[in-house]
């Protein structure tokens, strides 16, 4: 993990096209500014998290709603 310190409307660049701007401090907060294009998806980990097992869950959904319609073919 790289760790850096940055103040208070400073920019972090993430290869050519994504930037990290620190916007405010405020206690034990950071505000973040992300510039990102739009082909990139950007979440909160905690959202990414949820919606990755959102996708497993409904995978597995599907997965078992194929395995019924197989069984019911062979009858």
């Amino acid at each position: 993990m790289l760790v850096l310190t940055r103040k208070n409307g400073e920019v972090i660049k993430i290869g050519d096209e994504i930037e990290i701007t620190v916007i405010a401090l405020k206690g034990d907060q950071v505000k973040i500014g992300i510039n990102a294009p739009k082909n990139v998806d950007v979440y909160r980990k905690e959202v990414y998290e949820q919606i990755i097992a959102e996708n497993q869950e409904a995978s597995a959904d599907v997965s078992e709603v194929m395995g019924f319609i197989k069984g019911a073919k062979k009858d």
